[in-house]
């Protein structure tokens, strides 16, 4: 069954700013795709290794004003409806929202069927790096989905201890990543997304404090976060491997490298508080942009 995928963020830029780096086309070649072509009122397209489907542009611009952009976008033989609402927050800040028609919850979470089952993360992802190109921060890993290689570098302007601390103590992982996440750190311990009473949790196969955590999630594979030291900063190296690699674990890949600016935030600023706009719907605990896969 599908439905509609919707995040929220608010970012630190005026809405002029970020209307410009959505709808420009050296922009969107920093935050969102290899490649991109803009001509407004008619061509919105962007493609590449870092785009589902992303062989050839196939996207079809519907509509675009001051504070929207709307678009077709042609997924696995699935013409689906993309959008970016834009609204002032206040003369510094702005609120986005993308919303997209056709995702599959079900394939984001099996990480089986359609390309489409990646749009939550993706779109996370996406709004992560627009977020650290408008702060002025580096990029964050883009998934290329050509390849089943899933390794990135972060680096936080931070000691490595407090780093690692923040990585493997429950309170102040499920504050970066805004979900309960509950970690007993140790070999054999558990690592569960949700809380240990969520009924499901990983499991720590490797540690080496202060330096190393590798945690394996079943078939999406063994996550592994390498600390170092440089120049007073940790250098953030993680990696994804030992899954079935005709089938990459994109969307949790995804999930987790968006996870990850937050995680550079919360270290980086003294008044940190997320981007990320909780949807609320009603009976349901509202989860985070990075969660899904």
């Amino acid at each position: 069954m599908t439905e509609p995928m919707k995040l929220s963020a608010r970012l630190a830029a005026p809405i002029e700013a970020v209307r410009r780096a959505i709808t420009d086309p050296t922009e969107l070649r920093v935050w969102l795709a290899e490649h991109a072509e803009v001509e407004l009122p008619r061509r919105y397209e962007f493609w590449g290794r870092y785009t589902p489907d992303g062989d050839a542009p196939r996207q079809r611009l519907l509509h675009a004003d001051d504070d929207t952009v709307r678009f077709a976008w042609l997924l696995d033989g699935v013409e689906t409806t993309a959008e970016f609402q834009l609204s002032a927050d206040g003369p510094a800040a702005t609120v986005i929202t993308v919303s997209q028609s056709h995702f599959d919850f079900a394939e984001a979470l099996s990480g089986t069927g359609s390309i489409r089952g990646v749009l939550q993360t993706f779109w996370s992802l996406s709004i992560a790096n627009l977020a650290a190109h408008l702060e002025g921060r580096a990029q964050l890993p883009k998934v290329d989905f050509t390849s089943a290689e899933l390794r990135g570098e972060l680096l936080i302007d931070a000691p490595t201890a407090k780093v690692y601390e923040s990585l493997t103590d429950s309170e102040q992982a499920s504050a970066w990543f805004g979900y309960p996440i509950g970690i007993e750190p140790w070999v054999g311990g558990r690592y569960a997304m949700g809380g240990f009473e969520a009924g499901y949790a990983a499991k720590v196969v490797d540690l080496d404090p202060g330096r190393k955590v590798s945690v394996d999630w079943g078939p999406p594979g063994v996550t592994t976060w390498e600390l170092a030291e440089s120049d007073g900063k940790t250098k953030l190296t993680f990696v994804q491997s030992g899954f079935d690699e005709s089938n990459p674990p994109y969307a949790a890949w995804a999930g987790s490298v968006a996870g990850l600016a937050e995680l550079r935030r919360y270290h980086e600023m003294a008044d940190w508080r997320p981007i990320w706009i909780a949807e609320e719907v009603p009976g349901l605990e509202p989860a985070p942009a990075s969660a899904a896969g």
